[in-house]
């Protein structure tokens, strides 16, 4: 009786393996985050000049003159977000700048600027928060270990909140004509708003305290918790990003699929997996790209959005920092050399409002 002959089979761990690419070492040293690093110590220096110049214009009110007067930095605006979305539907009713705390517009308009070309490059390179929360985070990671992500079903709806709150903000003034901005903006609330701010830190009440030290504590487990959840003003950036005809370009022959990038976004996105990073979530901190130890793999590329879909030229991190620079030193050079810098309102009126800044009622 004929036997069937038995047909050797190959054991599945002996199968063909995909061929590991070969890594080619990049042969320029990367200086994106050496750069960044810098403009964000400057800008947070910046922001403490003018914290400090301000606490001492305000304690010149609050004394009656004991203290010598400082001029007002008219920096303290870009703390105030709401007066310059303000502000600049007012110019865009009116075409005319309003005298109540322009500056704020104009670095409204520049970080608006800096989005809409690089990225949410005013999140990643500048805003101070951002910064803070960065480090708070990197702190975390080396301290514990590691952070935490939240699970994709909380982190999703959690993302949307911060659209929310802006929509919120949109809405309100969105209904508001030229006619109510300026009554607004002039009113005794508006005017000393920005001592209002100030206040709130000085004379933080117990829930107020309770809650930042929550996002304090949340940020050195979670990267970036405000920003990624809670921001308005990082969900505006984002919205006006999807614009930019900056991307994140993966090139899939020289990568070599280690994953390195994605371990280093800060918002959690899966560069190792897309050839084009254009989520709203991206701040434009290079990190990504920092880490890439493959020759050509991962860059910033420009484009034309709709037109050229897949960005063709590589943009420098030098180009993107001289970018920003010159959007925002031109910015507020156009606004001084216009006389549209400060705010100028007779030094009467400081002295009646600044020591009963608390008093103020919101006007609406």
């Amino acid at each position: 009786m004929a036997t069937q002959a038995s047909i050797p089979t190959v054991p599945a761990e002996s199968a063909e393996k995909p061929a590991k690419k070969k890594l080619v070492r990049r042969s320029e040293r990367d200086i994106s985050q050496q750069l960044r690093l810098g403009f964000q110590l400057a800008f947070l220096a910046l922001n403490a000049f003018i914290g400090t110049r301000f606490y001492l214009w305000v304690r010149h009110y609050e004394t009656l003159g004991a203290t010598r007067l400082v001029e007002r930095p008219a920096g303290v605006e870009g703390w105030l977000p709401i007066a310059a979305l303000m502000n600049l539907k007012f110019l865009l009713l009116t075409g005319s700048v309003s005298p109540i705390h322009p500056a704020g517009m104009f670095l409204l308009i520049s970080f608006l600027g800096m989005t809409l070309l690089f990225r949410k490059a005013f999140c990643g390179w500048l805003c101070p928060v951002g910064t803070i929360s960065e480090y708070l985070w990197k702190f975390g990671r080396r301290t514990f270990g590691r952070n935490f992500s939240l699970p994709r079903w909380a982190d999703i709806p959690l993302r949307a909140l911060k659209y929310v709150l802006l929509g919120f903000f949109v809405f309100i003034i969105g209904s508001m004509g030229a006619d109510a901005l300026a009554s607004f903006l002039a009113s005794p609330y508006g005017v000393i708003a920005d001592v209002k701010m100030l206040n709130f830190f000085r004379y933080m009440g117990t829930t107020a305290a309770i809650t930042v030290g929550v996002l304090v504590v949340l940020s050195f487990f979670v990267q970036n918790f405000w920003c990624r959840y809670l921001c308005p003003y990082g969900a505006l950036m984002g919205l006006v990003s999807v614009f930019s005809p900056v991307r994140i370009q993966r090139e899939t022959e020289p990568c070599i699929d280690c994953a390195k990038c994605a371990k280093a976004c800060p918002a959690n996105l899966p560069v190792d997996k897309l050839v084009q990073i254009r989520s709203a979530e991206c701040i434009g901190c290079l990190e990504c790209v920092a880490v890439c130890p493959a020759e050509g793999a991962l860059h910033a590329s420009i484009g034309i959005p709709l037109l050229l879909p897949r960005p063709s030229r590589k943009l420098s991190p030098v180009a993107i920092a001289a970018g920003i620079a010159i959007l925002f030193f031109g910015l507020v050079g156009f606004a001084k050399v216009t006389g549209h810098w400060k705010t100028n309102l007779p030094d009467s009126v400081y002295q009646e409002l600044v020591p009963t800044a608390n008093e103020a009622e919101h006007p609406m």
